[in-house]
């Protein structure tokens, strides 16, 4: 009999693909304030003995101990420490949010959950010596919710600035814990969003996901050539996961974007989740099936599919001029390495790289959860030499 292979990464939970995907989100997240070893471990522990499926364990584990760390934050945060409670608020935004994504539907225990997650990142933007603007981006008849984070180190008094709108299941507190701190050293200001489907965005604002993304790429854009802090003419974007479809559409269908990175590929939706649906949900998935209904705002699978349809980029990514990256690992196992080669191949832009991570050097898994701090660095020096140097 083979022997069965063991995976080239880290599995907290061996075989819970799913958990071990939001431990290791978690765990990534540690070089830029987002998470602690042993506070990650005391969630590991109490989820030992548990079931897969038992999101419910997932929840309150995550929350127990986000509880706690919210409460040193609170107490260093009385006792005049503003920067080991922003430290601590930080940290307790992940856990919050990492044990809410799991629960829908969304009842009243897990919005109470990713309010406390919002409260803490303000309670962080509020006391941390990087200058966080708490805003709201005009869209759609209301507003989509970001945080202007500021340039550091910047060579001009407007300097380049990168849109960061997230995926499928995250969000905005926890896009800033990868990475951004890092991309603000290099001079860059960052705009970082809920876009429609995510975030509080379809929490409190009922802004469902829509293929039409570009509509809110240009509404961050029309935003921030308002500023007087911000070259308008060397505006980039970026997007994680499902982003692989949000960023290079809205780069491709408006042409003030000077740069963009998929971060993560996509190609087809609408076919990777009749996939998924097919297999009964057996195959690699970083959410629960039924999350696909709620951020879509519909109430079947076959309505999801229906809505999914026009999620395609070809046709589209042939519109892009700009300079693009797309990063994509090797052994993804939610986005085949063929589809990424398909949207590279689309691309219309004549400055384009796509950058392939092995499981030798690390970052082979989805988004690169298992090497973050690998992917950010090349990430950022792309964005560094097309929005500062060019």
């Amino acid at each position: 009999m083979a022997e069965k292979k063991e995976p080239p990464y880290f599995m907290y939970f061996p075989g819970n693909y799913r958990w071990s995907a939001g431990f290791i989100n978690m765990l990534s997240s540690a070089p830029y304030g987002g998470a602690e070893i042993g506070e990650l471990h005391k969630i590991g522990i109490a989820l030992r003995d548990k079931a897969p499926e038992d999101d419910e364990a997932w929840f309150h584990a995550c929350l127990k101990v986000a509880d706690g760390v919210r409460a040193h934050a609170a107490k260093f945060e009385h006792g005049g420490h503003r920067y080991a409670a922003s430290h601590a608020y930080l940290r307790a935004c992940n856990y919050y949010q990492m044990g809410e994504r799991f629960r829908t539907p969304k009842d009243q225990p897990a919005l109470d959950a990713f309010r406390a997650g919002v409260e803490c990142f303000h309670r962080h933007a509020a006391l941390t010596d990087i200058k966080i603007e708490i805003g709201e981006v005009p869209f759609a008849d209301g507003s989509l919710p970001g945080y202007f984070v500021h340039a550091q180190n910047a060579k001009s008094k407007k300097p380049p600035c990168v849109v960061f709108f997230d995926g499928l299941d995250v969000t905005k507190e926890i896009q800033y814990m990868r990475g951004v701190p890092d991309l603000i050293k290099r001079g860059i200001s960052v705009l970082v969003m809920d876009g429609p489907g995510t975030g509080e965005a379809i929490r409190f604002r009922n802004h469902v996901l829509r293929y039409d993304y570009e509509v809110a790429g240009s509404a961050c854009i029309d935003f921030l050539e308002q500023r007087d802090d911000v070259d308008a003419k060397k505006i980039g974007i970026v997007a994680i996961s499902l982003g692989g479809y949000y960023a290079p559409r809205c780069a491709a269908l408006d042409h003030r974007y000077a740069a963009c990175i998929a971060w993560g590929a996509q190609w087809d939706y609408h076919a990777t989740w009749k996939k998924r649906i097919d297999a009964r949900f057996k195959t690699s998935l970083s959410v629960p099936g039924h999350h696909i209904m709620w951020i879509l705002g519909v109430d079947t699978l076959d309505a999801a599919l229906q809505t999914l349809e026009p999620f395609k980029l070809d046709g589209v990514m042939q519109k892009m001029r700009c300079p693009f990256l797309l990063v994509h690992g090797a052994e993804d196992e939610q986005i085949p390495l063929a589809d990424a080669q398909k949207q590279f191949d689309a691309c219309g832009s004549l400055d384009k790289t796509f950058r392939i991570y092995s499981a030798e050097e690390g970052g082979s898994q989805h988004c690169q959860r298992d090497y973050l701090t690998l992917v950010v660095a090349d990430m950022w020096n792309w964005f560094d030499e097309k929005l500062n140097r060019s």
